[in-house]
Order: C-alpha cells, then sequence, then structure tokens
C-alpha cells in the first residue's frame, strides 16, 4: 500500500485551504478505530472530512460518500464532539517546515484566535490525532502513548504537546544551483533513487522513482556513470518538483503501481486529490477488510464442517449398529430354542439357524446361564432398535447442516479476490448470516462499518436476455423468491452447492439454446465445481422451486426440472466477468 507522503500530504491541503476554509464544524462521527469524520459546512454546501490514522494507510481528505451505519460510541469523537462542535475551522498548516504533520485550527469564527488545536499526524505506525487547547496541552488523543512505550515522545492526556523528533537531512530549496545539488548527491556512489533519498527530507521512495522514470533514468544505476545530460534531466524534473510544493499546482493521476501527485507515469488523470486519496485507501482497507474478514468465515466454516462430520461419522456408526438388531433378536431366539445345548462355563455356542440351517457362533457370559444370556441379547436387541429412532433424526439434521455449511463455503470460494465494494458487502451478509444461523457469537463478531445491501452479478445472454446470479444465500432467496416471475427460468447445479441463477424473460419471449447453454456455464462457474469440466445444471420454471418449511438461506428444493451440463471453463472467456 503506498503511503502518503510530504508532497501529497502538500497537495492535499492546498485543496483543503481552496475549497474548505473556513468551514463550521457541524457533526463528528467515528466509524472505526482509525477512522474519524468532520461534517463541515462551508458556503457552497456541507462535506465529510475524513482524518484516517490507520498504521498502512494515514491519509486526510474530503469524502462525498459518508452515511452513517452504525452508532457511534467511541470516547475520542465524544471529546471531539464535546470540545469542536460549533466551531470555525480556520486554519490547516504545517506543525514544522517539511513535516508530515498538520495542524488544524478552530476558533469561534474567523479571524479569531485559534481556540483549539487538532494535530493529524500521517506518519506511518506512528500515526495519530491529537486534540489540545490554546495552552498546547493534549486533551484527548486517537491512542495514547505512554512512557513505557516512548520514552522520546510519549503522548498523555495533560501533558504539553511536543512536536515529532526533528528531521536532519537538508532541506531542498529552489534557490540551490544544480552544480551544488549534483555534489551533494554524487558524493557518494550508490544507486541513484537511494541517494536522492538519503541527501534531502521530504522525498519517499515512490516519488524518487517517479521522478527518476520521468527523467528517462533507471532507479538503480549508479550515480558515477550518469552523464551531464542524465544530471541536466534529472535536475528539470527536481525543479518542476519544488515549484509545484511551492505554487500549490499539481497534476494528481493513477499510475500502474498506485498514484502520483505529480502526473509522472500517470495512466488515466483524476480531478482531484480529494478523490484520488479517498477512492485508493477505500479500495485498499476495503481489500485488506475483505481479506481478513474472507479468512476467518473460511478459518470458522472449516472448523464447523469437522465438527459436523465427526457427528455425522458417529451417528452413522449408530445407524450401522441398529441395523444389525435383529441379528441379536434372532441369535436370542436360537439360544431359548436350544437351552439343552448350553453347558455351564462356555463363552460361544455353535447353533444352526432356522432358515439357512447354517451354523452361527453365538458369543456368551460365562456368568450367565442360557436364558440370561438370551435376555442380555433381547435387550441389546430392544435398545439398537430405540437408537435407530432417536438417532436418525439427529443425522438427518447433521447432514442438512452439512450441506448447508458447504454451500456457503463455496460462496467464500467464489469470492477469491476483492475488486468491488460489493466484494466487501458480500461478505458482510454472510458473516450476519452465520450470525443469525448460530453459528458466530455476534458479541465475539469484531466491530466493522455496516455497508449497502450487496447486488447479485448481472451478465447478459447472447439474445439479450438478463442473467442473475446470486453472491450470497440471502441473494439466492432473493432472486428466488422475491424477484422472480412466472415468466423467468431459475438455474442450479444438480447436488453440487452453487449459485441460484436466474434468466429473466418477457411474456411470448422464448430463450434459444445458446442462452440456455450460456445460463448453465455460469450456474457451472458459480458453483464448487467450478474447477470441472462439464457440471450437471437444472433449470426449471420459478414456480416449481420450494423452501421447506424451517429450511436455512440458500436451501430449496425444485420440480420438472431439465437437466444440462454447464462448461464452468468456457463461462468467463464469453462473459468478460473477472
Amino acid at each position: 500500500m503506498q503511503p502518503v507522503d510530504f508532497t501529497t500530504l502538500t497537495a492535499a491541503c492546498a485543496e483543503l485551504r481552496d475549497r474548505m476554509l473556513p468551514a463550521r464544524l457541524e457533526q463528528v462521527y467515528q466509524r472505526d478505530r482509525h477512522n474519524i469524520a468532520l461534517a463541515l459546512r462551508t458556503l457552497k454546501g456541507r462535506s465529510w472530512l475524513n482524518i484516517c490514522w490507520h498504521p498502512q494507510a494515514a491519509h486526510i481528505c474530503t469524502h462525498n460518500d459518508y452515511r452513517r451505519k452504525i452508532p457511534d460510541t467511541f470516547t475520542f469523537s465524544n471529546q471531539l464532539r464535546h470540545q469542536l462542535h460549533g466551531l470555525a475551522w480556520v486554519a490547516i498548516e504545517p506543525v514544522a517546515p517539511w513535516e508530515r504533520a498538520l495542524d488544524l485550527q478552530f476558533a469561534k469564527r474567523p479571524g479569531e484566535p485559534a481556540l483549539w488545536h487538532l494535530y493529524v499526524e500521517i506518519m506511518g505506525k506512528y500515526s495519530n490525532v491529537i486534540l489540545t487547547n490554546q495552552q498546547n496541552q493534549i486533551v484527548t488523543a486517537a491512542h495514547q502513548v505512554s512512557e513505557e512505550k516512548s520514552s522520546v515522545r510519549p503522548i498523555l492526556t495533560g501533558q504539553p504537546y511536543s512536536l515529532p523528533p526533528a528531521l536532519t537531512n537538508p532541506i531542498p530549496n529552489l534557490s540551490e544551483s544544480p552544480q551544488r545539488w549534483q555534489e551533494r548527491v554524487g558524493l557518494v556512489p550508490g544507486q541513484l533513487w537511494r541517494q536522492l533519498l538519503k541527501c534531502y527530507r521530504g522525498l519517499s521512495p515512490t516519488l524518487v522513482k517517479s521522478m527518476v522514470a520521468a527523467a528517462g533514468l533507471e532507479a538503480n544505476k549508479p550515480t558515477d556513470t550518469l552523464t551531464d545530460r542524465d544530471w541536466q534531466q534529472l535536475w528539470k524534473c527536481w525543479q518542476l518538483w519544488l515549484q509545484a510544493l511551492e505554487t500549490g499546482q499539481f497534476h494528481p493521476a493513477w499510475t500502474k503501481e498506485g498514484y502520483t501527485v505529480m502526473g509522472w507515469g500517470a495512466t488515466a488523470p483524476v480531478p482531484s486529490t480529494q478523490e484520488l486519496l479517498a477512492q485508493y485507501y477505500t479500495s485498499k482497507l476495503n481489500s485488506q477488510e475483505f481479506t481478513q474478514l474472507r479468512q476467518q468465515l473460511l478459518q470458522k466454516l472449516h472448523r464447523l464442517l469437522e465438527k459436523q462430520t465427526s457427528k455425522a461419522l458417529t451417528f452413522s456408526e449408530r445407524l450401522q449398529q441398529s441395523d444389525n438388531a435383529d441379528e441379536y433378536r434372532q441369535q436370542a431366539d436360537l439360544l431359548m430354542a436350544y437351552l439343552q445345548e448350553w453347558q455351564p462355563g462356555m463363552t460361544s455356542i455353535s447353533l444352526c439357524d432356522f432358515q439357512t440351517n447354517q451354523p452361527i457362533t453365538i458369543p456368551l457370559d460365562p456368568e450367565k446361564n442360557a436364558v440370561g444370556n438370551a435376555q442380555s441379547l433381547y435387550k441389546r436387541h430392544q435398545k439398537l432398535k430405540r437408537a435407530r429412532s432417536a438417532v436418525e433424526p439427529l443425522f438427518n439434521q447433521v447432514k442438512a447442516e452439512i450441506e448447508y455449511l458447504e454451500l456457503v463455503k463455496a460462496t467464500l470460494w467464489q469470492l477469491d479476490s476483492y475488486e468491488a465494494k460489493e466484494d466487501l458487502q458480500t461478505l458482510a451478509e454472510i458473516r450476519e448470516e452465520l450470525i443469525d444461523q448460530g453459528y458466530l457469537d455476534k458479541d465475539n463478531v469484531p466491530r466493522r462499518r455496516q455497508t449497502d445491501t450487496s447486488v447479485p452479478y448481472r451478465f447478459q445472454t447472447p439474445s439479450g436476455f438478463e442473467l442473475l446470479i446470486g453472491r450470497n444465500n440471502r441473494q439466492n432467496d432473493h432472486l428466488a423468491f422475491r424477484i422472480a416471475n412466472d415468466y423467468d427460468l431459475w438455474f442450479h447445479t444438480q447436488k453440487i452447492p452453487g449459485s441460484h441463477v436466474l434468466m429473466r424473460l418477457q411474456a411470448g419471449k422464448l430463450p434459444d439454446d445458446v442462452d440456455l447453454q450460456f445460463a448453465a456455464d455460469l450456474a457451472g462457474y458459480y458453483s464448487q465445481g467450478r474447477q470441472s469440466d462439464r457440471v450437471p445444471v437444472v433449470y426449471t420454471a420459478p414456480k416449481h422451486v420450494y423452501k421447506p418449511k424451517g429450511a436455512k438461506p440458500g436451501m430449496v428444493i425444485y420440480k420438472q426440472e431439465t437437466v444440462l451440463w454447464g462448461r464452468p471453463q468456457q463461462a468467463m472467456a464469453r462473459s468478460g466477468h473477472r
């Protein structure tokens, strides 16, 4: 993940000064432990300023689409709300030259002295947000740093705010001569990008490498091999960078590796740095959360399936024993019929079967007589018969749970990577479903920001019919029992966990064979049989799809189906999805 460097922070602040100042603070909302949003009212309208102190994605930018989803119970936001509500945000300044730490100043009205200072430190794993009063005394902080954690710079309520440790590298300057600059950079031979990074402050690996590439040079090229022309090209880019910092004129854009605010290596321009940062870090944090949540759910499902499979094995063994119950009754009948054959102390006896006339060996308890052994066999027969009536419902219940968990697992395997916010929303809905079904304890689930309802995948068949594919069980049920009408067709892999597929049709319209095959291919792809060459797929009218009473989400039965063979490997090549 690309961190916010000094250049990016300067570009963001330049836009905030131009578009947001002054502004009145109307609301404070903390959505999680690393993000807080300030609702600010300007002459042009209301905007949300998002401040993030995530150790890998610390940044500050405006966020247009910001809706409260869960109650804010954080102490930090409550203290900010209490102290800053109704005040005017009048300035945003660096705490020191070339530092990635900002001072957001709040006063009663523009033009008056600042009453409160909100320090935003964008410094990787040391990022923090700190509120101080006029006397520069810390009132609250996003996270406090005790003296045990840092003897150099503790951050504690009631203590004076101290600046981050000063940087020691020289400050870049537009007035510096090219000869002096070249001497400094080339004094010690080494890789070009590393030498630039060591010689001046305010630089980052991403910025330096893009600068060197813009000069037409290789980042790893030794400084002692550069020609005069190489130094001249690099000097021009160096000057462009310093001029951008001085004038506040930047060119935000996407690059192959991430983003830039200098326009170097751009693949697509972005209207503003605010939009750039909001999109980039929202996507990256969502992707990170997606990976973590998916792994947690898969691990939980793995443990649940192991437990249920073990139960099913135990119940199956008991049922097999129950199947042998009649043998014990038969042995008891034989023993009672041939009481005269028994001798004291016998451990087994061989008697001829009534029907086959073949000898059957019956184990005996030497401490019991023939009648006692027969009674023990009758009791065992009755016990096993009773066990079947008790175990069989439990076995069926466990089999249903395994089928359901396999269905959820198949859905998770389909979501193998993050591509859009709907992917994270789908996982959040799966987690909520597992909570509702009692497989996850709600109190032990980490608090995450809630998202909007996810939407199904959408495709078009060769004839132009819309095809909807459920992303999770909630969507599967919605497609089958809420959206589907009498003209549509419902598809699903036969006896294989997978998504529900709905082909939308109009009255009087019938799909061609190529449309049916297209839907069958996608149904096979969005199932547990994705890696197979051919998968059996059934389709029928939605009116023939039923949900048994008490069935779990996504579980249905159907009738009057037609079977097709889906080809999962060909599905994506034709649809262009993922």
